[in-house]
């Protein structure tokens, strides 16, 4: 589904495209990345535009479905999208950043987090966050060093994203405390008892899931209703909201990893250039979401970019983003030279009274 803001002259219109899950069961992630891209086209319409023109947005809904992100990503190319801030989902950004690659248009994805996003020597594919090899260490870490537990079971969705977490976690365990189990599951399935039950034979201290919310939420609240007393942990994925919503009070001690600002826009640490972000952001669209403040900050990057280098060409944007320093909502960015953020922290939060807190 391609939506547009509204027509207009193209002559005095600069687009970009925003790519996510907008409908489905993850339509929570896609909207909320939307509407970090549209708080920060509103602030520069507000003062101008771009080089004299305005700013729309054409909207790109993927239903985290890899086949139907490349049809997005050629649409919104098609459409004279100058940049795209997206994909959520590590296998649509995947397959999508290759048709942004071909076209020359800068692609800035504020979530996918798998580290082939940005290995495959796309000189115009950049990441706002962090990236699963680093999210698995601080996962398996934890649970070594802070929890000290010795029998973890893993389990993931067969995603990209999913598996790939999973993988580094277990990697980063070897030696330090046994694997008894390594399921996968199914993302749209609801009842995931049979697969808890054998892992329940297990005895495992810890269960770890590499996956999203939806089936997150379900996996907890259905070990709870099995009996099971481990620790669940999981990744940036699974750090919404809707985790609490879905497993109620089975949540309660989840841990999650996930960077300094938490899904609703609390801080770990003080982090004053978020504070008129969120001010802002929920003035217009309520509750934060946990990646509409990387949204945000990719898309004042592009239009940045745009304003600096005085041009729309896709090279020229590309070389222009990579060598640029940004202060944004979540402090200084800057891109590595296969374009990840030098700088992208990791910390664990844990679920008490129905809310995330870093864990301390």
């Amino acid at each position: 589904m391609l939506l547009f803001v509204q027509c207009t002259d193209k002559k005095n219109t600069i687009y970009l495209g925003a790519a996510g899950p907008l409908t489905g069961d993850q339509a929570k992630m896609g909207n909320d990345i939307l509407n970090g891209v549209t708080l920060a086209v509103e602030e520069w319409n507000a003062r101008g535009g771009v080089l004299g023109k305005k700013i729309e947005i054409i909207q790109g809904d993927d239903r985290h479905d890899p086949k139907e992100a490349v049809i997005v990503a050629n649409r919104l190319v098609n459409k004279g999208a100058v940049g795209v801030i997206g994909h959520f989902n590590s296998s649509c950004t995947i397959p999508a950043s290759s048709v942004y690659h071909d076209h020359k248009v800068p692609m800035i994805t504020p979530a996918a987090t798998n580290p082939k996003v940005t290995l495959q020597g796309f000189n115009n594919i950049f990441r706002v966050c962090g990236t699963d090899d680093q999210q698995g260490k601080v996962e398996a870490e934890f649970v070594v060093n802070v929890l000290k537990k010795k029998r973890v079971a893993i389990l993931h969705d067969k995603t990209t994203y999913g598996q790939g977490l999973a993988d580094y976690f277990k990697d980063n365990l070897k030696g330090r405390a046994e694997v008894v189990a390594y399921e996968a599951i199914t993302q749209g399935d609801k009842d995931f008892t049979p697969v808890l039950t054998k892992v329940r034979e297990k005895k495992p201290e810890v269960v770890m899931f590499g996956g999203i919310y939806t089936e997150g939420g379900l996996l907890a609240k259905q070990m709870k209703q099995l009996g099971m007393n481990a620790n669940f942990i999981s990744g940036d994925g699974v750090i919404d909201q809707e985790f609490i919503h879905i497993g109620g009070v089975s949540t309660e001690g989840a841990f999650l990893s996930f960077g300094p600002l938490g899904p609703s826009g609390e801080m770990a640490v003080p982090m004053t250039a978020v504070t008129d972000f969120i001010r802002n952001y929920r003035a217009r669209f309520g509750d934060v979401g946990p990646y509409s403040i990387y949204s945000y900050d990719a898309a004042n990057i592009i239009m940045k970019a745009i304003s600096v280098s005085s041009s729309t060409d896709g090279e020229i944007l590309s070389k222009t983003i990579q060598s640029m320093t940004f202060e944004g909502a979540l402090g200084r960015i800057r891109f590595s030279p296969n374009g990840d953020v030098l700088e992208a922290p990791y910390i664990m939060w844990v679920v008490k009274g129905g809310k995330f807190i870093p864990f301390k």
